[in-house]
């Protein structure tokens, strides 16, 4: 028997274990839901292994065990209780029932998790203050208000829209009520509205969770707004000269009230109506005509420039330039045309085109770049305008030294070197030098150095100067020596090398006193043919005299004839020529000796004295004749005793020019 117990006791252990596994649970549970005020709630509740009783709690507080939950009109528990379902139903759903519920099996101690009940509220219609139409004034910022009252749930946002299209940029505002609920919402829209506005419609819209779609309100915009302006002119491109009519069309509210006209900002006199004809020329191209319009909200202008044709006119001249050897140099001017103007760049003296456009650029220059510049501008299709503008480059270089061409001197006569000098920088100094000895300005010895401006400069290579080297009493190592003309600037230096010539002994006619020096170029004068019997061609300027012949021979000995038959002593004469010719027919002379009267003028031109009258008048050296300029030259009353070489007193100045102020003749001098 006791081994027939144990089966059944197994049995029966195993069967209470089932039994046991059976125990009450939840099949279903409420979750949180959200319902539309108005519609109908369901909360799902269903139990397995329970026959008891079931109810419902709201937040926390029980609504009965009855299936119709008497007491509760809108509340009711459905679903068959045999197999566990327990379902809570609301209908219509109002904003009251928002809480949260759980599904209980008292007798069991079973408790659902709470589900929250979110009931929505739809908003109504938003209302649009000062709507439906609302005026407003272009130009003027001005701002609208939307507001949306009730009980809506959650609370809406408000939209606004035009043409269907969501404008950005408005203010959300709430206002709360005193128990703390949410009264009313605004939405305020700020806008600066134009003329393109009037007639508008804006639309704000109430929108939330419980109406996805919103309700809206619409407004119509009325604006009142200032003249809006249209300016054309017929034609719009014309020639300088021609006539053009400006149209000035304009709609506003209210209406026009007047025209103004203006050109450059300055007032049409006489123009009144909406229409102006005038004659174009080319400022319209940079001043434009202007139409003003008014209204009672205020005005608006409106302008256009014609395109004017019209030939080139400079507007900047080129400016000249000082670059260094090497270095670039650009030059610039601008031609204001219409239509623009062809600009090409030349050298003055050359057809050939070295550039077109505003600029000219030349890169590393040298001293043959130097000089002048053209930019150059063809006139317009009417034939106006056009035209050249010019400026010169200046290379700064080393100096240009060049040897000028120096009469021959007689031994132990007066002689006068000379030397060109163009630079730019101009010269430090300008420097003679020879065997024993240099100098740069002042006198050293029987030495006489001069630097004055040359008259006229090589285009773009810097101001000339002309520097003599003057020589009193020249001796023979003169003949055979060179001197040296250098010049020097920051950049460098140049020199070259000058020799003197020699001259025959000079000859005197006793023909009228005439004494002619050889080496003359030319041989004519205004004296006539017979003044120059026996004259050749070739032998020099006659100077003319009041006293007997003179010779002078080629040792520089000057030997004289009596022309008192010895009653007076002729002790000597000496000559100093300085003559040089300069272009136009002057002279080149240098200054006045430092002994002499200032402000004495560097290049003197000796034509005004052309038509003087003897003895004082002198001619080219060229044309071959000098006068003695004092006839008294001669005044020593001593008989003499024999006739010899002159004898210079200790204090005779070296160069006797110097000594001799005469105004209109200051290289010219005789001494007794």
């Amino acid at each position: 028997t006791l081994r027939m117990l144990v089966p059944v006791l197994l049995v029966l252990s195993f069967c209470l274990r089932g039994r046991a596994g059976l125990a009450p649970h939840f099949l279903q549970q409420p979750e949180d839901q959200v319902v539309l005020l108005g519609d109908e709630a369901r909360l799902p509740c269903a139990l397995g292994d329970y026959r008891g009783l079931v109810q419902w709690t709201k937040d926390g507080l029980a609504l009965g065990g009855e299936r119709d939950l008497p007491g509760w009109s809108r509340y009711w528990i459905s679903g068959n209780a045999a197999s566990g379902q327990h379902d809570l139903h609301i209908r219509p759903v109002e904003l009251e029932d928002q809480a949260s519920y759980e599904c209980q099996a008292t007798q069991a101690g079973l408790r659902s998790r709470p589900a929250q009940l979110h009931v929505l509220v739809p908003p109504d219609p938003p209302q649009v203050l000062g709507g439906p139409s609302v005026s407003l004034v272009a130009g003027v910022p001005a701002n609208l208000t939307c507001r949306s009252r009730g009980d809506a749930h959650p609370t809406p946002e408000l939209l606004w829209f035009r043409d269907g299209i969501r404008l950005d940029g408005a203010i959300f505002r709430q206002t709360p009520l005193k128990e703390g609920t949410i009264g009313s919402v605004e939405s305020i829209l700020s806008l600066t509205p134009s003329s393109h506005d009037d007639g508008a419609t804006l639309v704000c819209r109430a929108r939330s969770q419980a109406l996805p779609a919103g309700k809206d309100t619409a407004v119509t915009l009325s604006l009142q707004y200032p003249p809006v302006v249209t300016l054309s002119a017929e034609p719009q491109t014309v020639q300088e000269g021609e006539k053009v009519t400006f149209l000035c069309q304009a709609t506003a509210q209210p209406p026009v009230t007047g025209y103004r006209w203006a050109k450059g900002g300055s007032p049409v006199l006489g123009a009144r109506g909406p229409m102006l004809e005038i004659v174009a020329d080319a400022s319209f191209l940079t001043a434009p005509v202007s139409c003003e319009v008014s209204n009672a909200v205020g005005s608006a202008n409106r302008s256009t420039a014609l395109d004017v044709q019209f030939g080139p006119i400079l507007q900047a001249k080129p400016k000249a330039l000082s670059v260094d050897v090497g270095e670039d140099a650009s030059f610039s001017c601008v031609w204001r045309g219409n239509p623009l103007p062809r600009v090409t760049w030349t050298r003055r003296g050359d057809a050939q085109v070295l550039a077109s456009g505003p600029t000219l650029r030349l890169p590393a220059v040298g001293p043959e770049d130097a000089g002048d510049y053209v930019c150059r501008a063809e006139p317009g299709l009417s034939g106006r305008g056009g035209g050249s503008a010019e400026a010169r480059l200046t290379v700064n270089a080393p100096p240009v030294v060049t040897a000028l061409h120096s009469a021959p001197a007689f031994l132990r006569g007066p002689a006068r070197l000379q030397c060109l000098v163009f630079a730019s920088p101009t010269p430090e100094a300008v420097v003679w030098s020879w065997d024993e000895g240099f100098l740069t300005a002042g006198s050293r010895g029987r030495f006489l150095v001069e630097t004055f401006p040359a008259p006229e400069g090589l285009k773009g290579q810097g101001p000339g100067l002309i520097s003599v080297l003057h020589i009193s009493g020249t001796q023979e190592s003169d003949f055979h020596r060179g001197f040296n003309c250098t010049a020097r600037n920051r950049l460098g230096e140049g020199g070259t090398q000058v020799s003197l010539g020699r001259r025959a002994s000079a000859s005197f006619s006793k023909q009228k006193n005439l004494v002619r020096i050889p080496g003359s170029s030319d041989g004519s004068s205004s004296r006539g043919p017979e003044e120059e019997t026996g004259i050749s061609k070739d032998q020099g300027p006659i100077v003319h005299t009041d006293h007997s012949d003179l010779v002078l021979d080629e040792e520089g000995a000057l030997e004289t004839k009596d022309p008192t038959n010895g009653y007076y002593k002729v002790r000597g004469v000496s000559v100093s020529l300085s003559l040089g010719e300069a272009p136009g027919g002057g002279l080149f002379l240098p200054p006045s000796s430092p002994l002499g009267p200032p402000g004495t003028p560097t290049f003197y031109d000796f034509n005004p004295h052309l038509g003087m009258v003897p003895p004082c008048r002198l001619y080219r050296s060229r044309a071959g004749y000098l006068t003695t300029p004092h006839p008294r030259a001669f005044t020593s009353y001593i008989k003499p005793t024999s006739f010899g070489p002159p004898d210079l007193a200790p204090s005779t100045p070296p160069f006797p020019y110097a000594a001799f102020p005469t105004p209109s003749h200051p290289r010219l001098q005789t001494h007794v």
